[in-house]
């Protein structure tokens, strides 16, 4: 298994702090079948600058340092970087890293409180220029959790969007674990993956997040949402039926 979205490179930002924690994330992701993890450390979010070449440079590190342990598990380059204007040239410039440097599929992060004005247009262009934005955790984001049909947009200019395992687990509420259902539902979701900074007494979730996946949409959708964080580092295009509407429940209200 593959998961293409955590903070296991140590002193970079939120996620590890030290080589044994990033041990002790690398260690959770092989009890759950994991044996590749890219790192997406936080860029340009307000509170950390984590450069391409630094990136690169690290997870070359932290590799070897797992292989002076004995530790199965293949960090691949990655970066979360929070949605700016300017992205789009950035990426044409080569000063961005994709996810395993392969020049299609970028991880965008949403400001915490919005979804700029700018997202459709920058996403659709992104995307005439070969580059695949996905963006990350849109279930956990307040602006969408009130009106889920702007992921349908976003994701019909061209965008993938990839939901945190611990959302389907009810980590973080049961509002946000239905909305997640939902937008599966919706065929909002392209892949799965742990957002893992700490490791915690139930692991990454990802082998849990699984299982009720194939629970509700069966082993079709289930595979297909495995096979695509392979063919998201392969740089291959990934398997997706077409968007639909969101259904309109209420999942979330405002107090």
């Amino acid at each position: 298994m593959i998961d293409i979205h955590s903070h296991i490179l140590p002193e970079v930002d939120d996620g590890a702090q030290t080589i044994e924690e990033s041990i002790e994330i690398a260690e959770a992701a092989l009890a759950e079948g994991i044996d590749s993890i890219v790192a997406t450390p936080h860029h340009l979010n307000g509170e950390h600058t984590n450069h391409k070449e630094d990136i690169i440079k690290r997870v070359k590190k932290l590799n070897q340092a797992f292989k002076r342990r004995d530790i199965h598990v293949k960090v691949i380059p990655g970066q979360q970087t929070r949605i700016y204007g300017e992205m789009g040239e950035d990426l044409l410039n080569n000063e961005m890293l994709t996810i395993n440097d392969n020049k299609k599929y970028v991880l965008l992060d949403l400001p915490k409180d919005h979804v700029p004005h700018y997202t459709t247009n920058l996403i659709f262009s992104m995307q005439l220029e070969g580059y695949r934005p996905i963006i990350a955790h849109p279930e956990r984001h307040p602006e969408i959790q009130q009106n889920p049909q702007l992921l349908y947009t976003l994701v019909k200019n061209g965008a993938y969007t990839q939901v945190t395992a611990a959302s389907l687990c009810g980590k973080y509420g049961r509002a946000v674990k239905k909305l997640s259902m939902q937008l599966i539902e919706a065929n909002l979701v392209h892949v799965i993956a742990s957002d893992v900074h700490e490791v915690t007494k139930k692991g990454l979730y990802m082998k849990q997040a699984f299982t009720t996946i194939e629970k509700h949409f069966g082993q079709a959708v289930t595979y297909a949402l495995m096979d695509n964080a392979h063919y998201i580092i392969e740089g291959e295009e990934l398997y997706s039926e077409p968007p639909e509407h969101p259904k309109r429940k209420k999942v979330f209200s405002i107090l």
